[in-house]
């Protein structure tokens, strides 16, 4: 699979009537091997297993990691909350001016949890190799935000542009050395998670997030990798600069009608979303959840780029019944159609 045209690969599904599922999700695969978040999270062994697991169970067209927005902000230095069967959280803001952000070093490979991020993409994309490997990433807008304080932030960008664009490019450049050693792994793409980019209008979100984004894709995007650019908060306000992005595919939340998501992206991208990974995913019954996806798929007819997913990262403590039937309306659909 290492060697397979990625290009092709996405060609290939916008050439086939039948439907493909992938939801972002590896917190059920936890589970599945009887360990706790914080112990997936920090030892790149146990991440992978949870991913093998779930791809042992389910029928899922990739795999990819965890969706973990505070690796690269510890990596900075940033202070880290671990509980223990829940996802990690930045604590406090690591900056707090431009002088701070001058200062600011771009750390190496070496820091914090990288090692183990990049020790769980490698076995993953080793022990895998049918289908794709999605490593994942935050995104620069996001990483800031995470680094300086998301509401102090963005005040920055437009009180402070100098100490704002000088963090962002610090970001970028970091997450694309990330990016590379991520690609190195063997695994055949990337999510980046974006989801403050939807905090801004769409001219916002151009000038923050999305140039900087194109920076990465620019460096990492080829025949054998692709970027797929997660952006939970847009509700529909920022697609075109997500698509200016020039990414391979684009991964939509819960927030957005699917049909317009559809609407704003090109025809020869993956479009991805969108099933509500805590509404429906978690709390839903599995006949709700079920009608829930079927019903997106039907809205979704007539679009070959459409890939069924999750809103965002599928939550700790997701019944495996809920999953079942998420499995269960993609294997109906694709019957009928």
């Amino acid at each position: 699979m290492k060697d397979r045209n990625m290009n092709q690969w996405v060609e290939g599904i916008l050439a086939d009537k039948k439907r493909i599922a992938i939801p972002i999700m590896t917190h059920p695969g936890i589970e599945l091997i009887g360990k706790t978040v914080y112990q997936a999270v920090s030892d790149g062994r146990v991440h992978f297993e949870a991913i093998k697991a779930l791809n042992d169970k389910y029928p899922s067209a990739a795999c990819s990691v965890i969706m973990d927005l505070t690796v690269e902000a510890e990596a900075f230095g940033a202070k880290i909350d671990f509980p223990k069967d829940e996802i990690p959280n930045v604590i406090g803001r690591l900056l707090a001016d431009y002088d701070a952000v001058e200062r600011l070093e771009i750390p190496d490979m070496t820091k914090g949890r990288l090692q183990e991020y990049l020790k769980a993409n490698r076995l993953t994309a080793e022990a895998i190799r049918d289908k794709p490997v999605f490593g994942g990433m935050i995104g620069p807008f996001s990483l800031a935000g995470r680094l300086y304080d998301m509401s102090e932030f963005m005040m920055a960008c437009y009180c402070e542009p100098d100490t704002a664009n000088l963090l962002l490019k610090k970001c970028t450049d970091f997450l694309i050395n990330y990016c590379l050693e991520l690609k190195k792994q063997g695994v055949q793409g990337v999510v980046i998670a974006e989801p403050a980019a939807g905090l801004m209008s769409d001219e916002g979100c151009e000038e923050f997030s999305s140039q900087y984004v194109k920076a990465i894709v620019s460096a990492v995007q080829d025949n054998d990798f692709i970027v797929i650019l997660h952006n939970c908060g847009n509700t529909g306000h920022c697609t075109e600069a997500m698509v200016s992005t020039g990414a391979r595919a684009y991964h939509f939340g819960n927030k957005i009608d699917m049909t317009d998501a559809l609407k704003g992206c090109p025809a020869d991208v993956l479009v991805m979303g969108n099933i509500d990974p805590v509404t429906l995913f978690k709390s839903a019954t599995p006949e709700v959840l079920k009608a829930a996806t079927l019903e997106l798929l039907k809205k979704a007819d007539g679009y070959s780029n459409f890939v069924l997913s999750s809103g965002c990262d599928v939550p700790p403590h997701t019944p495996h019944g809920n999953i079942i039937a998420f499995y269960e309306a993609l294997k109906e659909y694709n019957e009928c159609c």
